[in-house]
């Protein structure tokens, strides 16, 4: 049942929305952006949807230095990587730092520990304080001279909170530093609940410090698979996420991405999917998708086994159970159709709405209460499913367990 899985796509009144971004793809599937001068018009709708991006994110704001510029990526993560690297290198010119260090709070996407591993950067991940926010006062405790980069996230992935932007980019100001905020999920929710009304603290370029921001198209963007924007306060910082060969005997080498050739079909996708939808189509979207999260915060809290992780600012619910093993809640969910996904430091499962979840809040918080109850009245491991891998409550799971069961999945699916 596709209004059953909670993740990031879209339902059944957006077929003729994917129709549209369908047939864009398949109109430029043969063309490549890397080549400037023979795919032009590809060029001018990563330009364009780049724009249309840095506009929802304070590019007409007199704090931003109105600069903003950035790039089309093949999605979060390498939005994320890209946003190290450009940082390590723009720090390495501007301080010198050749040893380079940056401060994470544990609920950052794990991106940063990709990143921290590709281009050689020691990782601090610092606890997040009581509300499950990133705890400025324990970014502050570990910057030092090698410091390049300090991270934040709107919301963060698995509680849905967001984390104190301002107060992380006055400390970026102050050591000069580099901030990069994770706006891979809000990026296409937060501007419009802001305008909705919602309670939705600063978190993008209005706040002095900000120097990139990642933010994920084929979110809630609606976009096609594959797509992301990396962004910067100014060319002087985004210069360094290029890489230039001049020396290549096949001539002169200059991409601004990871990738070398890219896929222009799914640039003119998520063109076609921003230019249909506009800023009203988004704005409904936000309206129903919020309202749907904050009814399914309230039908969680009135379960009693169940508490509520910290205070959602946006469309993730997470929650977790002192009474009853939230893993085996999990698994009897997943037995009836429910797809959510399992967290850890506390364990937890979250619920990501979506806008074909608008209409089966009801039916989830039934089953929910259902699933609770019987775990309640069954106690126990059960075969299969998630509780076995994460183990006791509590208890956190053993990686090379993990690793191997992975590899005993991908082996079966050959």
């Amino acid at each position: 049942m596709a209004g059953q899985m909670f993740c990031y796509i879209a339902g059944n009144e957006q077929e003729g929305h994917f129709s549209l971004i369908n047939e864009a793809c398949s109109m430029f599937a043969h063309t490549n952006p890397l080549h400037l001068d023979v795919f032009q018009s590809v060029v001018r709708f990563e330009a364009e949807v780049v724009a249309m991006t840095a506009s929802l994110l304070g590019s007409n704001e007199k704090a931003s230095g109105g600069q903003i510029c950035g790039n089309m990526t093949s999605g979060g993560t390498e939005s994320i990587l890209l946003a190290v690297k450009t940082s390590r290198d723009y720090m390495k010119v501007k301080k010198g730092i050749t040893s380079p260090e940056m401060i994470i709070p544990v609920s950052a996407h794990s991106a940063y520990d990709k990143a921290a591993h590709y281009f050689k950067i020691k990782l601090w991940r610092v606890p997040v304080d009581q509300d499950f926010r990133a705890d400025v006062k324990a970014v502050k405790r570990h910057i030092n001279r090698n410091t390049i980069l300090i991270v934040g996230s709107a919301p963060g992935f698995p509680h849905g909170i967001i984390d104190p932007i301002e107060e992380l980019g006055e400390l970026a100001s102050t050591y000069k530093i580099c901030l990069h905020v994770d706006l891979c999920l809000g990026g296409f929710v937060l501007p419009f609940a802001r305008k909705l009304g919602y309670p939705v603290p600063p978190f993008d370029f209005s706040v002095q410090g900000v120097t990139s921001i990642s933010v994920d198209v084929h979110k809630y963007g609606l976009a096609p698979k594959g797509t992301s924007v990396v962004l910067y306060r100014d060319h002087e910082i985004r210069k360094h996420q290029f890489v230039a060969v001049t020396e290549w005997t096949g001539g002169l080498y200059i991409s601004p991405t990871i990738a070398g050739s890219r896929p222009g079909g799914l640039i003119a996708g998520a063109w076609a999917a921003m230019m249909s939808l506009g800023l009203e189509g988004y704005l409904e979207n936000t309206r129903k998708i919020m309202e749907a999260s904050k009814r399914i915060e309230k039908g969680v809290r009135q379960i009693p086994e169940l508490f509520i992780i910290g205070r959602p600012d946006m469309t993730i619910v997470a929650f977790g159970s002192d009474i009853v093993d939230i893993f085996e809640v999990n698994d009897v969910m997943s037995s009836k159709g429910w797809h959510l996904n399992a967290l850890q430091r506390p364990n937890s499962i979250h619920i990501c709405v979506t806008l074909q979840h608008v209409a089966v809040t009801e039916d989830f918080l039934k089953d929910l209460q259902d699933s609770v109850q019987t775990v309640k009245a069954n106690p126990g491991p059960i075969n299969g499913g998630l509780a076995p891998i994460y183990g006791a409550a509590g208890k956190m799971p053993d990686r090379a367990m993990v690793q191997d069961l992975l590899v005993d999945f991908m082996d079966s699916s050959c």
